[in-house]
């Protein structure tokens, strides 16, 4: 799952329920359902967020979705690496 912004729209591929079709390939309803019930549980913990903050918020759930399933250090040591801040 990608959500690199409001601009991306094209980037992002439909499934069409007018023709009973609830999955294309990697693209399925569950992949939303499953980010936003992600997102909601760790937005949860802080009991509201700034509204001035909340797309930062949204694209760490983000940033973590994508990578739930590996190392998370090994991931932000990778990108450090290879964009180092110095």
């Amino acid at each position: 799952m990608c959500f690199s912004g409001p601009t991306s729209y094209g980037k992002h591929l439909r499934v069409d329920h007018g023709r009973n079709e609830f999955a294309r390939g990697k693209t399925h309803i569950n992949g939303i359902e499953g980010f936003w019930g992600f997102a909601k549980s760790r937005l949860t913990r802080f009991r509201g967020v700034s509204q001035a903050t909340f797309f930062l918020h949204l694209k760490e759930c983000e940033f973590r979705f994508n990578y739930r399933d590996q190392n998370m250090y090994r991931v932000i040591l990778k990108i450090i690496r290879k964009n180092p801040l110095f």
